[in-house]
């Protein structure tokens, strides 16, 4: 019994120490563990200098190569006749304009990257050494304190090994003088066994008294063992205690170690790692992130010179720079003959019978001619219109050859599979030269059609205005002639002149007082249309619309007529806003007057938007009343369109970027590139702050821009104030009935 239990203990003891060793073990394995990992993370840093320096030798290379490539086409431009006429007037056809913002793109890209290349190596390297160090220190004192760590959980398994022998020993030692008492005990009823069979008044007196001894002796020694028993029960009772005791303690000790001291030394070792890295990171990203908003303010500006190539408005600048040769001669003057008076047609008898006729038959070849020339000019706007397809083909998205996920060999496929693989290029260019030979040769003949109907119309008229005079003389009536119906007439065009003071290219401030309009009918129905059908549209303003289109709906306007009155969405929203921006870009002064450019740009300087809005409204309130009343509406509207941001991406600085070249274009004596970003800041506080930079209707009378607008009178809007879908003032009368109501109200779209 004792050997097996004491194998048993042999037994007990082995699987401590095993697991105690296994502890041993585990500390070991994590030192060396955090020491690999202090590694790793040493040798990622060095990489990561390693890197950022030769990206900064890339950068600096590149910006040198960008430097020489425009200083080479700069030296060459400025010999250029362009450049001479540029120095001349300042003023530069909209395709040579693009090409001066390329270079200068080019040179602010250069910059840029010589930025970013000392940022790289004074910023982002010097960041990377320091948290290295740190590393190496932080790995050395945290393995220092894991060290004394783990000397405490050494020392706290020892000591429960200790209490561990110690309780052993005593159960071992209560065991055996339980085992002896129970002896005593077995020997004491046996004695009292026997004494109880025999007759007690059979004994004999000298039998009892040995007995007696025996008995003493066996209660003697049964006391000793109970005593014996007793002080190994309470000694074992003590080690067991202290044995639970430190037991709990222990385990307490290593769970609190391998749950929280672990973790707490592995972040010890990550001290500052991590944010130090981000922070690195994000000095790398902000470098990037500034060098590609910098690289898209550049693009924007040349996005918007081609937003404005306009062949009209280059031919316009092309005319004026030569006046003398495009100026129309003097009309031709009649001159008679050694003193003839007589400088009219003569439809007196007998040539009346003759002019008569002349003129029927010019009226019937007048008729024919203009229904042929008609025909032509479908065709050639059939025509045009497949060439303007052609030409503004969206060709010019290279979106697909920008996908990472891709591999060069599949993006090499797609490139020559798709609309600019060199066979459909070769088509497409075939089909563009034979549509333009057709083009040409109808353009021709419309020429020639619409030049022979102008003369022979000049004679009709002057045929019908000379028999309609002559035959009122003869017969003494004031009765008109019978003469053919009149066909109808051909389109005339305004003369230049007369356009330029209409309404596109017009003085605003004269316009207004000339027509009336406190708000010109172009802006406000294109404002209309947009509000009705475009405030989600994504891309707009930025995105240009059909220029055929474009021009369409400008001819109606300039014509008197309104081509978005009617409730329908049948025109792009891209071209309705692109008239809307060609007729702020034609105007003789610009909204932002040039005199107040420079106090303008300089509201810049103050970095709070509310000081930029209070400097702005105090220069704002010197303009002319008229140009204040268009202002506040139009801002009002880009302010209404920046709220749908999130739908159609045209936030207020974006906004900013597509007006501010419109709305207050760079002086010349100013430099395009620097100014322009100070121009889009002005422009997006303007939009932002409209409702403080602009008197209220209360302050100025006139028309504001309203959120809800309808065809009908009006709208459900939760905008709407109390009463306004109540009651209409329909001349005398007012609705107030439901149906009346209801049958007034349209639904708008939300304000």
């Amino acid at each position: 019994m004792s050997s097996s239990r004491f194998k048993k203990d042999k037994e007990i003891i082995a699987d401590y120490e095993t697991q105690v060793k296994e502890i041993r073990n585990q500390l070991v394995e994590q030192f060396k563990c955090l020491e690999q990992q202090s590694e790793s993370r040493i040798q990622l840093l060095q990489d990561l200098q390693e890197f950022f320096r030769r990206k900064a030798e890339i950068e600096i290379e590149y910006s040198r190569s960008l430097d020489k490539l425009s200083e080479r086409f700069s030296s060459k431009i400025r010999s250029s006749r362009e450049h001479q006429q540029f120095k001349k007037d300042q003023h530069l056809l909209s395709s040579v304009n693009c090409w001066y913002l390329v270079l200068n793109q080019t040179r602010r890209e250069s910059r840029d990257h010589a930025t970013l290349s000392d940022i790289y190596t004074n910023n982002v390297i010097v960041r990377l050494a320091q948290i290295t160090e740190d590393v190496i220190r932080l790995f050395k004192k945290s393995k220092d304190i894991g060290i004394q760590m783990h000397e405490e959980l050494v020392k706290v398994t020892n000591e429960l090994y200790t209490v561990m022998k110690t309780y052993h020993m005593y159960h071992t030692e209560s065991i055996s003088a339980e085992s002896k008492l129970k002896d005593a005990e077995k020997q004491e009823e046996k004695q009292f066994s026997k004494s109880g069979d025999l007759n007690v008044n059979l004994l004999r007196h000298e039998d009892r008294q040995p007995r007696r001894s025996t008995v003493r002796k066996i209660e003697k020694m049964k006391e000793k063992r109970q005593a014996k028993y007793s002080e190994n029960k309470l000694k074992c009772t003590k080690a067991r205690n202290d044995y639970l005791l430190n037991l709990a303690a222990t385990n307490a000790v290593v769970a609190k170690y391998y749950i929280h001291d672990v973790s707490d030394m592995i972040d010890c070792c990550d001290l500052g790692y991590h944010a130090s890295l981000a922070r690195t990171f994000r000095t790398y990203l902000s470098a990037e992130y500034n060098l590609e908003t910098s690289r898209h303010e550049g693009l924007d500006v040349i996005e918007n010179a081609v937003d404005n190539l306009d062949s009209r408005s280059d031919k316009h600048k092309l005319m004026d720079m030569h006046n003398q040769v495009f100026c129309p001669p003097m009309r031709f003057d009649y001159l008679p003959h050694m003193g003839d008076e007589v400088c009219q047609v003569s439809a007196q008898q007998p040539v009346q019978t003759e002019l008569l006729m002349r003129y029927h038959q010019l009226q019937s070849r007048l008729a024919t001619l203009k229904i042929e020339n008609e025909e032509v000019r479908k065709t050639l706007d059939a025509t045009m219109q497949t060439l303007q397809d052609m030409l503004t083909v969206e060709d010019f998205d290279v979106s697909d050859a920008f996908q990472h996920s891709r591999s060069t060999e599949s993006i090499k496929s797609v490139a020559s599979e798709s609309y600019m693989g060199k066979v459909n290029v070769a088509k497409r260019r075939f089909n563009q030269q034979e549509t333009e030979m057709f083009y040409l040769s109808k353009f021709k003949e419309y020429l020639n059609g619409s030049n022979l109907i102008i003369k022979l119309q000049a004679k009709h008229d002057l045929l019908k205005l000379t028999l309609g005079e002559g035959e009122r003389a003869e017969c003494g009536t004031t009765r008109p002639p019978t003469l053919p119906p009149k066909p109808q007439k051909m389109r005339k065009l305004r003369p230049r002149s007369v356009y330029n003071h209409k309404l596109f290219n017009c003085d605003l401030e004269t316009f207004i007082k000339d027509s009336g309009q406190p708000i010109p009918v172009v802006v406000e129905s294109c404002v209309r249309y947009i509000n009705l059908y475009g405030l989600q549209q994504q891309g707009i303003f930025r995105v240009p619309g059909s220029q055929v289109e474009v021009n369409d709906i400008k001819n109606s306007f300039e014509r008197g007529e309104d081509p978005l009155i009617d409730d329908r969405d049948e025109h792009d929203i891209n071209s309705v806003a692109g008239v809307l921006k060609l007729y702020f870009r034609g105007l003789e002064n610009s909204l932002f007057p040039k005199e107040c450019f420079l106090d303008f740009i300089s509201t810049i300087k103050l970095e709070s938007g509310a000081e930029r809005a209070h400097h702005i409204q105090q220069i704002i309130v010197t303009l002319p009343r008229t140009i204040i009343i268009v202002m506040r509406y139009l801002f009002a509207f880009l302010n209404h369109l920046s709220q749908y941001s999130d739908e159609n991406m045209m936030d207020p600085y974006n906004l900013a970027i597509c007006f501010g070249p419109t709305l207050m274009p760079i002086p010349d004596s100013q430099d395009p590139v620097s100014c322009q970003a100070n121009v889009n800041e002005v422009i997006k506080t303007v939009i932002i702050h409209n409702e403080v930079i602009f008197p209220s209707q209360r302050e100025l009378d006139g028309p504001i821009y309203e959120k809800c607008m309808t065809g009908e009178e009006f709208c459900d809007s939760p905008h709407s104030e109390p009463g306004a879908l109540d009651e209409v003032d329909n001349g005398t009368e007012q609705h107030t009935s439901d149906e009346a109501k209801m049958t007034k109200k349209r639904r708008c779209r939300r304000g």
